[in-house]
């Protein structure tokens, strides 16, 4: 892995990762296509700067780290079960899962819901505007959904995102919240692979894997903040047709090869 590789890919993964367009799937293909081979080192490196968007989220959202916010995290504990458990079980099938024609087709079935959600959904009817707000059972139901997110291409914001709207969050606390949510996932997957993959990298991969590090961090702090801003004004429905555009390139280019 070298500067240059790690820069692109740290730029990827900071912009997608609490985006609902699947940063699992961006940086699979960007790695194809930037001939990174799939070695350990290289994929633990794509897991390992995922821990830089956890900074982020704790950069943009330390006042929720206080005592008074303790039933907040319960909840988001909650909703990290159902992944935490089916993750565990099924890893090894999980990782069979990883390949471009799967990532696309998954990219267009969650475009595809994106606008069919977009299209009845009503947030002038949504209860719950604010994060202090959200119930121990949307906290459940929207962890079931984030399950899907184990298929490559699925997007994890996507799908905690998608449960979220559907159990009367409004598309700002559902963003929020898959935020949050996003902590325990990345920390689990993200320490794993730092504590099973350390030995493999040289000191040429650490500053590689630094640089990727600092990349991520900073593209992922503003990213979230625009965001936020982003759905004060807009939906879903950009993120949806996106999917599916980029979708369609991917099998299309994978059948003319």
């Amino acid at each position: 892995m070298d500067i240059i590789n790690a820069i692109i890919l740290g730029i990827i993964e900071g912009i997608t990762e609490f985006l609902p367009i699947s940063s699992t799937g961006h940086l699979i293909v960007a790695s194809k296509w930037l001939g990174i081979e799939p070695t350990d080192a290289n994929l633990a490196f794509e897991v390992i700067i995922q821990l830089a968007a956890i900074l982020a989220v704790l950069a943009n959202y330390k006042d929720k780290f206080s005592p008074k916010h303790f039933n907040l995290w319960v909840k988001v504990a909650i909703a990290f079960i159902p992944l935490g458990i089916i993750g565990f079980i099924f890893s090894d099938v999980i990782k069979t899962l990883f390949s471009v024609p799967i990532v696309g087709v998954m990219f267009i079935v969650g475009g595809v819901i994106f606008l069919l959600l977009e299209r009845n959904y009503k947030e002038a009817h949504c209860a719950t505007t604010d994060l202090t707000q959200v119930t121990y059972k949307q906290a459940l139901w929207i962890g079931v959904a984030q399950v899907f997110a184990l298929i490559p291409g699925t997007s994890r914001a996507g799908s905690s995102i998608v449960g979220a709207m559907l159990c009367g969050l409004n598309r700002k606390a559902s963003a929020e919240f898959s935020f949050l949510l996003g902590l325990p996932v990345l920390a689990a997957a993200s320490g794993y692979d730092l504590l099973k993959h350390y030995q493999l990298f040289s000191l040429d991969d650490l500053t590689a894997l630094a640089v990727g590090f600092l990349t991520s961090f900073i593209v992922a702090y503003f990213t979230i903040k625009l965001f936020i801003r982003f759905l004060e004004n807009f939906t879903f429905v950009s993120f949806g047709l996106y999917r599916i555009v980029f979708g369609v390139i991917l099998l299309t280019n994978l059948n003319s090869g």
